[in-house]
């Protein structure tokens, strides 16, 4: 990304004043680049990706563009090579105290805005939609257990593979966050504030809420996640298989906390222990 000649451009759209630009490289955490641009006392993103996945995130600010949870998409350049969003102001540091206060917030200022999709174009990731929620699911937890490999046991994976096949397609199909965990949570003063870095997917919003839920290994109970689910209105159909979808994404978070996490696999093994005897009862 050529910084000093997407600011130039970002001045001949308006975006930016012709006042002092100063500008730093963020560490995005994925492939994709960012930088953090000051301007006249404003603050604002640039992020450059694949062309696909520019365009997919963009979509997603603009569809929820009237939320003040997320980033305000301000501009996309033409080819989806980037495009620029206001910053968030907070921190990212999530102190493990208050999960139900802040999955509670979370479904009332994000999951219960999510809108269905208009036109059908598929499940699962936005810029490769697949044919199915269920396939979607199917693929996501076979490559997950690649990397568990013997933490869970072979008929803990048939679990899985039972729990997916009976996961029905009847879904609405909403346009979710996708990447809906505490690293891309903003905090101020210890409350959620904000949501970010959006891997659009088009699904059910269940998934996202457990997708929260299960990104820190703390307080993994069905208290907890009870009184987040009843505050769901976004949906009206019967989510009596809550328990169950919380299973599949537990086995998915074990995934990518062997792989990024894995200090924390002690407590995850735990809280599948917990969850399975709850499933299987």
């Amino acid at each position: 990304m050529n910084i000093e000649k997407i600011i130039k451009e970002l001045q001949q759209n308006n975006i930016l004043s012709t006042k002092q630009i100063n500008y730093e490289q963020l560490n995005g955490g994925t492939v994709s680049e960012l930088y953090l641009l000051h301007n006249n006392g404003k603050k604002y993103v640039v992020k450059s990706n694949d062309s696909q996945v520019i365009k997919s995130e963009a979509n997603f600010l603009d569809t929820y563009k009237d939320l003040n949870f997320l980033p305000q998409l301000l501009f996309v350049e033409e080819s989806f090579n980037y495009f620029v969003y206001s910053f968030i102001n907070g921190s990212t540091n999530y102190s493990k105290k208050n999960k139900k206060d802040m999955l509670c917030v979370l479904v009332n200022e994000l999951i219960n805005n999510y809108r269905p999709i208009s036109q059908y174009i598929g499940w699962g990731w936005a810029d490769e939609p697949t044919a199915s929620w269920r396939s979607f699911l199917m693929t996501e937890i076979l490559e997950a257990n690649k990397i568990i490999g013997s933490q869970l046991s072979r008929n803990d994976f048939n679990l899985i593979q039972n729990l997916v096949k009976k996961n029905g397609n009847d879904h609405i199909p909403f346009l979710l966050h996708g990447d809906c965990g505490v690293h891309n949570f903003i905090f101020n003063n210890g409350r959620l504030t904000g949501v970010i870095d959006p891997t659009p997917v088009i699904g059910d919003p269940i998934y996202d809420l457990i997708y929260a839920f299960c990104s820190s290994p703390d307080d993994l109970t069905k208290a907890t996640l009870d009184t987040a689910a009843s505050q769901l209105v976004v949906i009206n159909r019967n989510i009596s298989n809550l328990y169950e979808q919380l299973l599949i994404g537990l086995f998915l978070r074990i995934g990518s906390c062997v792989k990024h996490h894995p200090d924390d696999i002690g407590a995850y093994l735990k809280a599948w222990e917990y969850w399975k005897r709850i499933v299987i009862r």
